[in-house]
């Protein structure tokens, strides 16, 4: 149990304070040692539920247990770091005879242990054994990478919560299929689920086909329309390429988000709703905001827990199960068995670039698959497109059977 002076490191009074443990003896300790001075002090036992805490934006010191039960302590600082970047983390280090505490600024190192005077009484915490469920692949995704089974750890961890997510990811690489696992594995998976592209909606269409129209709203609305974020009522929205809506809605989109209020184009009536929204975007939305193109308070209120999807070159070990699945699905679509991958082949896929992700993955495997002629594929059969042909990946390859 590690016992401390607080005072030295506390912000001035009037400041949110949370504390951050499983341990309810560690998170009373540390309540107890604060300056009665502070300003609204909570205590959460978990990762997720001190994110759900955050947004409420009244908190400018952390209190963080190394060892939490669902979230990794990194982890949750370099969230912390992109949502919540004013916020002071000092983390509890309990390992071995000694405890130390950081003092996490903006990015800086640890801080010095004159910043805090503490003791061990007890024995440090025993470290919380994760479900393996937590690692299991999401409904629809194949990879036991390591930075894909973060990915699964994370999105199964926030899934329950109604936080808003970002996922983030070059295109490709699965975005969509990230946002309808959280919404299958939340509380809402048996209600609607919403899509917008918002690259794909002109303009001048995208705010009532979002918000919805009244009757007479404009030449041609004969009749009222809902609009798509009112048809996920007790559901998930989904907003794709959200980094491609236009700065006159953001706005307006961030209302919603803030007040669970939409109004109708044409109407002076505010609905209430309840929609969580999951948004995609394979732009890097902290470039658009130094740019001016998007809103920063929006910004931080869609990336209120951020995933980022990796490029399958950054997973070469899951690229081969990848390739054996779209040929099980390719089979099953024809009624055939589904053919054989060569090791030459293999060797052939985990060597090329992958510029296109599991998307041209899933080309080539198709493509392949018609070229094999029912037989086994080779590498002669991976029609890669020729400015991202990987290299020779051995004489195998000279070997290869002729079609």
């Amino acid at each position: 149990m590690i016992l401390m002076s607080c005072q030295a490191i506390l912000p001035p009074a009037n400041r949110g304070v949370l504390v951050v443990s499983p341990s309810i003896t560690l998170r009373a300790q540390v309540l107890r040692n604060l300056d009665h001075g502070a300003g609204p002090v909570q205590e959460v036992s978990g990762g997720a539920d001190a994110l759900v805490k955050l947004e409420s934006g009244q908190w400018q010191l952390l209190f963080l247990d190394r060892r939490l039960p669902d979230l990794d302590a990194e982890e949750l600082i370099q969230i912390i770091k992109v949502r919540f970047p004013g916020i002071e983390v000092v983390m509890l280090d309990s390992d071995g005879d000694s405890a130390l505490p950081w003092l996490i600024q903006g990015g800086a190192g640890p801080a010095s242990r004159s910043e805090a005077s503490m003791h061990t009484e007890e024995p440090q915490l025993a470290r919380t054994n994760k479900s393996t469920t937590e690692t299991q692949p999401l409904p629809g995704m194949i990879g036991a990478s390591e930075v894909m089974r973060r990915l699964y750890r994370l999105t199964r961890l926030v899934a329950p919560h109604p936080t808003t997510v970002l996922v983030m990811g070059a295109t490709g690489t699965g975005k969509e299929l990230v946002a309808r696992a959280i919404h299958q594995l939340s509380p809402r998976a048996a209600g609607p689920w919403a899509v917008v592209n918002c690259a794909a909606i002109p303009e001048a269409l995208l705010e009532s086909e979002l918000f919805g129209y009244a009757r007479g709203a404009f030449t041609g609305a004969v009749q009222a329309y809902g609009g798509r974020i009112c048809s996920a009522q007790g559901g998930t929205l989904f907003l794709d390429e959200v980094g491609e809506l236009p700065l006159n809605l953001q706005a307006k989109l961030l209302r919603f988000l803030e007040q669970k209020e939409v109004q109708r184009l044409g109407s002076a009536e505010t609905l209430r709703v309840d929609v969580r929204v999951v948004a995609a975007t394979n732009a890097d939305l902290q470039e658009q905001v130094e740019a001016g193109k998007f809103r920063s308070d929006l910004y931080y209120r869609l990336s209120a827990f951020p995933l980022e999807l990796p490029p399958l070159a950054e997973r070469r070990d899951d690229v081969v199960p990848l390739a054996e699945h779209f040929l099980r699905g390719v089979a099953a679509a024809s009624h055939c068995v589904p053919l054989p991958l060569t090791a030459e082949a293999g060797r052939a896929l985990r060597a090329h670039t992958w510029s296109g992700n599991v998307r041209e993955l899933q080309q080539v495997m198709e493509r392949a698959a018609i070229l094999a002629e029912g037989g086994d594929i080779w590498p002669a059969h991976l029609n890669f497109p020729s400015r991202f042909r990987g290299r020779p990946v051995g004489e195998e390859c000279a070997q290869r059977r002729a079609f």
